[in-house]
């Protein structure tokens, strides 16, 4: 069988590269230097944090492709390759609406930093695993900074809880995706995984043909789209996998190195 020719991968991070804890398979980083001798460029897309995906892949961060904020910004080696802001009158009214919900914390992400207006020791410990450059002000509306992303954080479910009131507002003039269980991002309705990722492809001149991708939740589905190659993980949502043309094993099986590892025999 002859095997395809590809060029670009990009996966996920939680619930598809990451196992339960959150944690990266150590034989990542083998098959990584695989696929770089064979000029396949491998990029984390994860709604996580810049500076969080470059703590991750520490011995990686000057060479990897990091696609963040739900492709609202790719970086790489520490230069800027494409981001999707949003107008400040815009995150004001996004950040009004949020405020009114019950029990929802907010994280204001920045090209610089994210910024929070909580000192909620839950909402804290959340944060701190996808945000590690993270600045507690007392008004998030007072910074001056670039803004990409608003996350919305509900540990009821955001689905349910979150979703509706925000999408309702904001849904015909913005980007508003279930990220997770808990969580929901708000974005210019032109960003997406997806949208930095045809990006690459017209930048770097490889095909929707050659690209590889791998998901498990909503922030995902363009990615899906955006290639040929579109991998749903077992657990992922059931929702998501119909965007999918293949699946790979759960993250908790290393799905996603599995699959890899077939593309390299």
């Amino acid at each position: 069988m002859t095997q395809p020719d590809i060029k670009f991968i990009a996966s996920d991070m939680d619930g598809t590269l990451l196992n339960e804890q959150g944690k990266l398979d150590p034989d990542f980083y083998g098959l990584y230097n695989q696929l770089e001798q064979r000029g396949i460029i491998f990029a984390a897309a994860s709604g996580r944090q810049y500076y969080s995906l470059m703590d991750t892949f520490e011995p990686l961060k000057d060479k990897m492709m990091f696609i963040a904020e739900n492709g609202t910004l790719v970086m790489h080696q520490g230069k800027e390759l494409y981001s999707c802001t949003i107008e400040r009158e815009e995150v004001e009214a996004i950040i009004k609406q949020a405020r009114l919900i019950d029990d929802a914390f907010l994280v204001l992400c920045g090209k610089r930093s994210a910024y929070i207006e909580t000192q909620n020791p839950q909402a804290l410990a959340e944060f701190s695993k996808y945000y590690h450059r993270c600045e507690y002000v007392e008004d998030v509306l007072s910074v001056d900074d670039e803004f990409i992303k608003i996350a919305i954080c509900h540990f009821g479910g955001t689905e349910a809880l979150v979703y509706p009131i925000i999408n309702e507002t904001f849904g015909d003039s913005h980007q508003v995706v279930v990220s997770a269980k808990i969580w929901l991002d708000v974005m210019n309705a032109d960003a997406s995984k997806g949208a930095a990722i045809k990006h690459l492809q017209n930048m770097l001149g490889f095909s929707f043909e050659q690209t590889m991708s791998f998901g498990d939740y909503f922030n995902d589905v363009e990615m899906l789209q955006q290639s040929y190659y579109s991998y749903a993980m077992e657990n992922a949502h059931e929702g998501v996998k119909k965007y999918a043309r293949f699946y790979a094993p759960s993250n908790h099986e290393s799905g996603v190195l599995r699959v890899i590892e077939t593309l390299l025999k």
